[in-house]
């Protein structure tokens, strides 16, 4: 089964940035299904997320705030 991570971002945001390196760096070596979530303008989104991004969910379970790490994704997703 594919694993499927999301990833909860704004523009401007630099923890966003380097949480998507480290996201696509992981996906080339694992494969999994990649959605990319830009909460800017939509006030639900905005309400829930702007004060913890970014987010990243694993088959719709939050599994990090603020920093991710390569291996601590890796692990995460294996």
């Amino acid at each position: 089964m594919t694993r499927r991570v999301t990833l909860y971002h704004a523009e401007g945001c630099h923890l966003c940035e380097r949480a998507r390196e480290v996201v696509d760096g992981a996906r080339e070596e694992l494969g999994f299904t990649l959605e990319l979530v830009d909460i800017g303008g939509d006030p639900e989104l905005e309400a829930r997320y702007r004060e913890r991004l970014p987010v990243v969910e694993i088959d719709g379970e939050a599994a990090f705030t603020f920093f991710v790490t390569p291996a601590a994704l890796r692990a995460a997703l294996l």
